[in-house]
């Protein structure tokens, strides 16, 4: 079996969660196994290696897993996105659309500066909504954003599509 087709064994499929019809990808088998989260943790980083990226960003919640191990192969700095309401400090936010209504994204003003480069970091890209407003917050504060590295991708729906000129890796494909 390949590294790859490990990390897939990982993944363990929920139906009907969070409600029927949907089949929920639960990275929570491969969060248990050390081989499996270092070797995901490596891949992720791998494709932004030598890009000089100054601060990867973890996108709430499941971003924050992932995003400190990134930082530190990447030798860069990490900081965070979240939900409205959730950060203690002076933030920036955007609003953006949801199938049914809309979500907003939160970062400290100073989570990135202008001319950093910057590297997103999320568990799975699905429609690519949360990934692109942060993205947008990123580049309001003067930030450069290089790309976008998620542990599954959800190719289905396209989420891709939503992070034009932008660079956007996924470990899994499903």
């Amino acid at each position: 079996m390949s590294s790859i087709q490990y990390l897939h064994s990982k993944i363990r499929d929920v139906p009907d969660f969070p409600k029927p019809g949907i089949v929920f990808k639960d990275i929570t088998p491969l969060l248990q196994d050390r081989d499996a989260l270092r070797f995901a943790c490596t891949r992720m980083a791998e494709p932004f290696k030598g890009l000089g990226i100054d601060v990867v960003i973890g996108i709430e919640s499941r971003g924050f897993i992932f995003g400190p191990s990134v930082a530190l192969e990447l030798e860069a700095g990490f900081g965070i996105a979240r939900k409205a309401g959730k950060l203690p400090w002076d933030t920036l936010s955007e609003t953006y659309d949801l199938e049914y209504g809309t979500a907003t994204i939160e970062m400290h003003r100073d989570t990135v500066g202008p001319g950093q480069k910057i590297l997103l970091i999320d568990d799975v890209i699905a429609t690519g909504g949360t990934a692109a407003a942060t993205a947008k917050l990123a580049t309001r504060m003067g930030a450069e954003v290089l790309g976008a590295s998620f542990l599954v991708e959800l190719g289905f729906l396209n989420g891709k599509n939503r992070l034009d000129n932008m660079r956007v890796e996924a470990v899994l494909e499903f």
